[in-house]
């Protein structure tokens, strides 16, 4: 890891530099009251005061909805054309969070389990990760409790460390950090020696990660999943906006002789998510899905995949509209 500083001046001159280069630049950016990642060609249209986007970045690496492959029947023959991975653009996602940056492993293993997924993997390798550690924090806010933080580095190819004087402490993480800057490395100062813990967001931990995994080996009948769920309404806002879950579909878009195979977004708090072509369900009620939702982050995936699905972001809490806040529900847990 290299540290460099930069100041205000030259983070324009950078960010005009990756405009120039041709790649794709996602931002978060203010629409109406809320805050968006969008693609943008100034760095005036970057949001300045936020907490949270409402929108996790996943879409750039897992589209909400891709084409797998399309075909063709003509004369009693089929044409298919396949994903090609050289049609995916280099792309730089700029001033996402830490625990959007984090949320990049747990998909990586999803999508690596037992075979290699082109399309995630495409998409991974064209994008380059900018993060800009967390000055502010609210409530739903627990990175901190889930091995995160709001200085984490993980997942980051370059963060920045916003300074009172408008520059920043600037973390060159992986190779593709250190591209990135080449593009305008005469942007770049040396080291300052400023410690970027001071001017990070205090977000204090509010459960012990072990302790919750131990009480969940033992509770897959316990009545606290009823309780819980009472007032879900299996929505889906919750895994929409988180940067983590990747339950999809396979939908096929047929018209005539012509046709494509689409993936898309699914959650697995939809009651037809797991409904058998007999009609039998074996999570028929909603403290059944809520319960795979809270063990698969927790227990399924640090088994199987030794990664946690969950980093703390807060985002499912603030989207659901009947106020089922996971971090009460992961403290009630702890405290059983």
């Amino acid at each position: 890891m290299e540290t460099k500083y930069i100041s205000k001046n030259g983070l324009n001159e950078w960010f005009g530099q990756l405009i120039k280069s041709g790649k794709r630049v996602y931002a978060p950016v203010k629409s109406r009251e809320q805050i968006e990642f969008k693609r943008v060609q100034t760095i005036d249209e970057v949001a300045d005061e936020y907490i949270q986007t409402t929108q996790s970045i996943k879409a750039a690496v897992f589209p909400r909805a891709e084409v797998l492959f399309s075909y063709e029947k003509e004369n009693g023959a089929a044409k298919v054309e396949d994903f090609n991975p050289d049609s995916v653009k280099e792309t730089v996602l700029w001033k996402i969070h830490p625990c959007d940056a984090a949320g990049f492993k747990p998909l990586t293993a999803i999508f690596n389990w037992d075979y290699k997924d082109k399309l995630y993997n495409a998409h991974l390798e064209k994008t380059t990760i900018v993060t800009f550690s967390c000055a502010k924090a609210d409530k739903s806010c627990f990175c901190t409790s889930v091995n995160g933080g709001p200085g984490n580095t993980a997942g980051s190819d370059v963060q920045l460390t916003a300074l009172p004087d408008g520059g920043a402490i600037v973390e060159v993480l992986t190779p593709k950090g250190e591209a990135l800057i080449k593009l305008s490395a005469s942007a770049f100062e040396n080291d300052k020696e400023e410690d970027k813990v001071k001017y990070l967001a205090d977000v204090p931990q509010m459960f012990d990660l072990e302790t919750i995994k131990g009480k969940l080996d033992s509770a897959f009948d316990n009545p606290v999943w009823k309780v819980q769920s009472e007032r879900c309404l299996g929505c889906g806002a919750c895994a929409f906006v988180c940067p983590t879950c990747a339950c999809f579909d396979i939908q096929e878009d047929a018209h005539g002789s012509k046709g494509r195979r689409i993936r898309c977004w699914d959650s697995c708090g939809f009651s037809l998510f797991t409904q058998h072509t007999s009609g039998h369900n074996p999570r028929a009620v909603q403290s059944q899905r809520w319960r795979q939702r809270i063990l698969h982050k927790f227990s399924y995936m640090p088994e199987r995949l030794n990664v946690l699905g969950c980093t703390g972001c807060g985002r499912c809490s603030r989207a659901c509209p009947v106020d089922m806040n996971i971090l009460e529900h992961l403290t009630s847990i702890a405290k059983q």
